[in-house]
């Protein structure tokens, strides 16, 4: 995911290329160097000084793009959760019917965080460290999972998906916190079985 984010330093010197385009990667690279940041240190530890030694930008273009290192948090978990969404949400509608759709979307989730266990602990751990907004984006994200879960486990407004989802992410909590990132496509089984197939 992080490698979707960061483009590497641009050439110093006259390079003709648009500010814009200078910006972008500035940007890139900031967003890229708080998931490191936020993954190495953990949110309370991480400091503006931590991610631009990481991005290889100054302070003060650092400051061009952000307020403070909540603002780059966000920015950074934003980018980071439309990539991993776009994946589970192509993983659910690839999938004919009812049964398995949501066990699909699961595993496309937990792929993406796998990928990166540096975007894994500031999405999934570290973003309850990082104050109320975080926490309404993390909120989000769990909201839209019950969402593709709901339809598989009856009436809307049964709790039941909710809390189900509520468990699942207390058990994907607990593996990123243990550092065990990789393992999370391992837990797709045991969390959401496999329907019956008609023999």
């Amino acid at each position: 995911m992080v490698e979707s984010i960061a483009e590497g330093k641009l050439r110093g010197g006259r390079h003709g290329l648009p500010r814009g385009v200078v910006r972008d990667n500035q940007r890139r690279r900031i967003l890229a160097g708080v998931v490191h940041a936020v993954g190495e240190l953990g949110y309370a530890r991480m400091t503006v000084e931590s991610v631009i030694a990481r991005a290889e930008v100054s302070r003060r273009t650092f400051y061009e793009h952000f307020r403070n290192k909540e603002e780059a948090f966000l920015a950074a978990y934003d980018h980071v959760m439309e990539g991993v969404m776009r994946r589970t949400t192509e993983a659910y509608v690839s999938v004919e019917g009812s049964p398995g759709r949501f066990g699909a979307g699961l595993r496309a989730f937990l792929e993406a965080l796998a990928a990166d266990p540096h975007a894994a602990r500031m999405c999934i751990v570290e973003v309850k460290a990082a104050g109320r907004d975080a926490m309404a984006r993390r909120d989000a994200v769990l909201r839209t999972f019950t969402g593709l879960l709901a339809p598989e486990m009856g009436e809307p407004d049964d709790r039941m998906p909710e809390l189900t989802v509520n468990g699942l992410y207390g058990v994907v909590h607990a593996r990123v916190e243990e550092g065990r990132a990789a393992d999370l496509p391992a837990l797709v089984p045991a969390l959401v079985p496999e329907p019956d197939r008609p023999s």
